[in-house]
């Protein structure tokens, strides 16, 4: 049974990463709820909803970002959804290109959406709910590689220092910390790190990866009133994985 959050009702929410994965199910939840949904992404989203208006942007592109956001109106809820994977390099393998790329696409498009909707809500005198992706790979390695968990650690503490910075004007920020989720992206990732990919699922307590939706059933939660005084935490669902590993 889905769950109804009433004061999700016309809500303006901003979503990234939403073409696939766990993007596209929150949207689809925030469409269920009655919101006005706005989804970036560099691919085209399979979404057809009538409150649903999609934006096609290149999130590692500073300056278009800023150029297509800023005239937007504000928002209540801004989800920084979008990611990508580094294939598990350690650092003596990771380039600069690949390390900008990850960190740009994972925590400045983060850093760059949030100014310009915290500005916004400051501006008016609103209310802001940010939740932002982290992963399990924010509080321990093996989830990622070099580039991969720099940049999901930099999340929580970015999240926390806006709750600090802003909290006190009722912008309120939390993350989320999936495992490891079937998507299309970890799909392609696992194919060519079979091992991998079962390594997780052996690790996992419950034996499985996660689904989208449920990651998205999470995102739902934080962004309604019911957790209004949630204030910089981390939600991990990654189905007992970052417990401990049997010996």
């Amino acid at each position: 049974m889905k769950a109804i959050y009433p004061d999700l009702k016309d809500k303006r929410v901003l979503v990234t990463g939403c073409a696939s994965g766990i993007g596209a199910s929150q949207c689809r939840l925030f469409l269920e709820q009655g919101c006005e949904v706005y989804g970036i992404d560099l691919h085209v989203a399979n979404i057809e909803h009538a409150r649903f208006h999609f934006i096609q942007l290149d999130l590692m592109q500073a300056t278009d970002v800023k150029v297509t956001l800023e005239p937007l109106a504000r928002m209540d809820i801004i989800c920084n959804t979008a990611g990508i994977l580094d294939d598990y390099q350690p650092s003596l393998a990771t380039d600069e290109q690949l390390w900008n790329q990850v960190l740009n696409t994972n925590l400045r498009s983060m850093y760059l959406v949030c100014n310009i909707f915290i500005a916004k809500s400051l501006a008016a005198q609103r209310p802001l709910t940010i939740v932002n992706m982290a992963s399990i790979a924010s509080f321990m390695a093996s989830g990622g590689g070099a580039a991969y968990t720099a940049s999901k650690h930099a999340i929580v503490g970015y999240t926390k220092q806006l709750n600090f910075d802003y909290g006190k004007f009722k912008i309120r920020a939390n993350c989320l910390a999936p495992g490891a989720v079937q998507t299309q992206m970890t799909q392609e990732d696992f194919n060519t790190n079979t091992d991998t990919a079962q390594k997780v699922v052996r690790q996992t307590l419950i034996g499985r990866y996660a689904q989208p939706e449920e990651i998205a059933q999470a995102t739902l939660f934080l962004a309604s009133a019911v957790s209004e005084y949630i204030y910089g935490a981390v939600l991990p669902i990654d189905g007992g994985f970052s417990l401990g590993k049997e010996i």
